[in-house]
């Protein structure tokens, strides 16, 4: 009978595990790989059998087309706001949410509680013609707070904010703030959000990544004139032949930031997970 490994002793992967992600890893990068593969091809290569699996030489051209006609600088700008706005607020406004409904005292708590989730159950294309009544009205529309302001609060972040600070933050901690004279602003900024930012980091990835692949309101409420970055590549590959060379060098313009971004911030991202695992 094989022996338990003794504690403390790092535990290694065997080829079969070694051989699992090799195959995982290999599986989730074919797609990117396949978008670059037929941003670098003409059109009419990418409709033999079989399909290309190689780089052509027309990758350069291809992006610069996508660029041009999908307007991609504009709505890179836009779309690097309208996401870095909406986690900001995502992560600030649900983690105050998160906090009262965690830890604070007030009538009603559960049933707002309630709704607030409830309102997850709600297909959001409902939503879909009060929302742009409202808009119009305003005369928001084809501006970019018609995407941010609907979004700026989840539900989901709400209740997933709540149940971190359940556990993670004691009670005795605002307590003893509380009996130092700490007002509940300063409870938050001092106590709370320290606490709480590994799973604000979390939030914040989720909310940004949402925001930035967002495809339904966006292409309601703009225009080519003003868009982001999904509502620009509906504008590529148009005409009675789509030339689908383009469309993907469109796709893979709108997906080099956010590889970019994790490249950059996907240690701090992961450290912050694990340290809110150990912490719990």
């Amino acid at each position: 009978m094989a022996m338990p490994p003794r504690a403390g002793r790092p535990l290694r992967a065997g080829p079969v595990g070694y051989a699992v992600l090799a195959l995982f890893t290999a599986g989730s990068l074919f797609p990117l790989v396949w978008t670059a593969v037929a941003a670098s091809r003409y059109n009419a290569r990418l409709a033999r059998t079989p399909p290309p699996l190689w780089f052509g030489d027309r990758l350069g051209e291809n992006l610069g087309t996508a660029w041009s006609d999908a307007n991609m600088g504009l709505a890179l700008f836009n779309t690097t706001l309208v996401a870095g706005t909406v986690a900001l607020g995502t992560v600030l406004f649900c983690t105050i949410a998160g906090f009262a409904f965690a830890k604070l005292r007030f009538r009603l708590k559960n049933v707002l509680l309630s709704l607030t989730v409830g309102t997850m159950m709600v297909p959001p294309q409902l939503s879909v013609v009060p929302l742009f009544m409202v808009v119009a009205g305003l005369g928001w529309t084809d501006r970019l707070q018609t995407v941010v302001l609907p979004t700026l609060v989840s539900a989901f972040g709400v209740f997933f904010m709540r149940q971190y600070l359940v556990e993670a933050l004691p009670t005795e901690l605002i307590e003893a703030a509380r009996t130092d004279g700490a007002s509940s602003w300063r409870v938050v900024w001092h106590i709370v959000f320290p606490v709480a930012r590994p799973a604000m980091a979390v939030l914040g990835m989720l909310s940004f990544v949402q925001a930035w692949n967002d495809f339904f309101w966006p292409v309601i409420a703009l225009t080519q004139e003003n868009p982001t970055v999904q509502v620009a590549l509906t504008g590529l590959g148009r005409g009675y032949v789509p030339d689908q060379a383009v469309v993907m060098a469109g796709a893979l313009l709108g997906t080099l930031p956010l590889l970019l971004a994790f490249a950059l911030f996907g240690r701090q991202i992961v450290g912050g997970i694990m340290r809110g695992a150990v912490k719990g």
